[in-house]
């Protein structure tokens, strides 16, 4: 049965932010985004689905002409939107001003709310929350564009892992990110601030497996582990925007998924107790993946909290949907219904 609905799925139009998105020299396609033009080649799949189960169901990309946005709310009136916008025209923190957009108009929207998605996209705020409430995470250093970097007075512990404090999808993040010294970490952080011109983020790295935990309408889906089996030993085993989006790279093909996760009922116990409370404690709704690194300790470190995480086809979080009997189209279906649902 159609439900008599109006959906409007809003995303970002692609758009080149920055001029490599690899994190490091000399790549291909170094200038695309190519997390951006992925999700948008996936639009015509979630809108068929969708049009199963409403009656109108229509798209919409944002850009910076926001009368444009504003006409096409105005005019279409949407029931819901089905917000698929991570950031308006590159710029990531742009990404809460279309959900607050969305609040003046009094539309019910899916995922998360416009405070949740600024403390998940600062990572300096998102540490400070989790340590506030006593949930691990590794300790960290924010490293400005006026940071002098003195050798002697660095307190983190090697290795440390480099990221931009204020982007997702692991822009940035490449073999290079991870130091051993403070002359690599000199190094990384001289390219970081040539290229992206932002603030940087060192966390001492955990050694461990590497954990995504999804939460959908505050339940725990299966837990997936990347498995690095088969990377060369001079690759350090994290997730890299190539693992992500360069089907090409060596990080692609040797960060393989495994949903569920083959963990002992104690350690996952622990790890899901521990994402949900990092879920719980950012003000996540509706769906978002806790990423964990388990120490060889068994101890479940924090490593970000993803808001409104990608859910294309192929996505990390669609796999462990799956792994729970969640279609697809249900998993949409869902996720809608969260925000029909929504009093607030």
């Amino acid at each position: 049965m159609i439900n008599n609905s109006r959906i409007l799925i809003c995303y970002n139009e692609p758009f080149s932010f920055y001029e490599n998105y690899l994190g490091k020299e000399n790549t291909d396609n170094a200038k695309i985004d190519l997390s951006e033009t992925e999700f948008k080649n996936n639009l015509e799949i979630i809108s068929a689905l969708l049009s199963n189960h409403f009656s109108s169901v229509e798209t919409f990309g944002f850009t910076s002409d926001i009368n444009r946005a504003i006409n096409k709310i105005e005019l279409y009136s949407p029931d819901v939107i089905f917000n698929f916008v991570e950031s308006i025209e590159g710029n990531s923190k742009y990404e809460i001003y279309a959900t607050g957009l969305f609040d003046l108009f009094g539309i019910k929207y899916t995922g998360n709310n416009p405070l949740c998605l600024a403390n998940c996209l600062f990572k300096e705020r998102t540490k400070q929350l989790l340590k506030f409430k006593n949930i691990d995470t590794p300790d960290y250093l924010v490293i400005t564009k006026r940071t002098k970097l003195i050798e002697t007075e660095f307190k983190l512990n090697f290795p440390a892992i480099l990221k931009l404090a204020s982007e997702d999808a692991s822009i940035g993040i490449s073999e290079n990110s991870v130091v051993n010294n403070f002359y690599e970490l000199k190094k990384q952080v001289n390219y970081l601030r040539r290229n992206f011109g932002a603030d940087i983020i060192a966390e001492e790295f955990i050694k461990g497996r590497e954990l995504n935990i999804a939460v959908l309408a505050d339940k725990l889906l299966p837990i997936s582990e990347i498995s690095f089996s088969g990377l060369p030993e001079e690759f350090p085993a994290i997730v890299t925007y190539e693992a992500k989006w360069s089907p090409d790279s060596i990080y692609f093909k040797y960060s393989n998924p495994i949903c569920p996760a083959e963990l002992e009922p104690e350690i996952q116990a622990e790890i899901y107790r521990v994402a949900f409370n990092a879920y719980t404690t950012l003000g996540c709704r509706d769906y978002a993946r806790v990423d964990i690194r388990l120490s060889e300790k068994n101890i479940p470190y924090v490593i970000e909290v993803n808001p409104n995480p990608d859910i294309s086809p192929d996505a990390g979080f669609v796999r462990a949907a799956n792994a729970a009997g969640i279609s697809y189209e249900n998993l949409l279906l869902k996720i809608s219904e969260c925000a029909f649902n929504r009093n607030d």
